[in-house]
């Protein structure tokens, strides 16, 4: 049995709270009043990652408060319904330290049927992705609401296949996909494979934490693509990768990279 759609009033608000947190850090970005520091594993955070966070789960204790959290600063927040939402306030700290453009918020709902609905925010690039589980996947930009529009790579040697983080990856992963595709850098991520300008996104580390990956099963059921750990397996269970696509060479580059992964 196919589970239900998600209340859309729910997906109202998530949109309404990931907008509000977004004009939160384009605020702090711009007046470039934030503090850097570095977490012990190496990665920044500033105090406008704490602050976007602490507003949401406010946010999220008002209106929801049986509900669960999961965020990327303050880690898990028990609830005693059977949902839990998942926060990353700010998707691109490393960019966002370094006063560069390319950061958002995200958010997403996780229920009793798994993946509910989720938003992600590029606020400065004023571009919002949201998707409800059974009412479809949506961009928005300007104001404006527009259904995805998925590209169609005649073969494998034409998809443009995005690498995230690619300096960490192993040296087999990389040519593979030089020799067998058309990688590229940087073409506006999963807003960019939702427009039309991608046909893949690799990730191939183990750098992904779960609020990365939260928002994605839902979107691309949603968008009519597919996501999977590098491997094939649900991407929330994996261990941190992920294959991100129209899924029109989903299995193609599955059995292309399934030789030269790490065991």
């Amino acid at each position: 049995m196919a589970a239900p759609p998600v209340d859309r009033a729910l997906l109202d608000f998530a949109i309404e709270i990931a907008e509000r947190a977004g004009n939160l850090a384009t605020e702090r970005f711009f007046a470039a009043d934030f503090v850097t520091s570095t977490k012990p594993d190496g990665t920044y955070v500033t105090n406008v990652d704490l602050a976007v966070e602490a507003f949401i789960r406010r946010e999220l204790s008002r209106r929801f408060p049986a509900d669960g959290a999961y965020g990327e600063e303050a880690g898990e927040t028990a609830g005693t319904s059977r949902r839990r939402w998942i926060i990353d306030p700010i998707d691109g700290t490393t960019y966002f330290a370094h006063h560069i453009p390319l950061f958002g918020t995200n958010l997403a709902l996780e229920d009793e049927h798994g993946p509910a609905l989720a938003v992600i925010n590029e606020p400065v690039g004023r571009q919002l992705i949201h998707a409800g589980r059974g009412l479809g996947c949506r961009i928005r930009s300007g104001g404006v609401d527009r259904r995805p529009l998925l590209r169609e790579a005649g073969d494998l040697a034409t998809a443009r296949v995005q690498l995230v983080n690619p300096d960490g990856w192993p040296a087999d992963v990389l040519l593979t996909l030089h020799r067998h595709t058309a990688i590229t850098g940087y073409l506006g991520g999963v807003g960019g494979l939702l427009s039309g300008a991608l046909d893949a996104i690799v990730i191939a580390g183990s750098e992904m934490g779960y609020e990365d990956l939260a928002p994605m099963p839902v979107i691309l059921e949603e968008a009519g693509g597919r996501v999977t750990d590098l491997r094939g397996g649900p991407v929330l269970t994996g261990p941190g990768t992920a294959l991100i696509s129209t899924g029109h060479h989903h299995d193609a580059l599955l059995d292309l990279l399934a030789p030269v992964l790490p065991h």
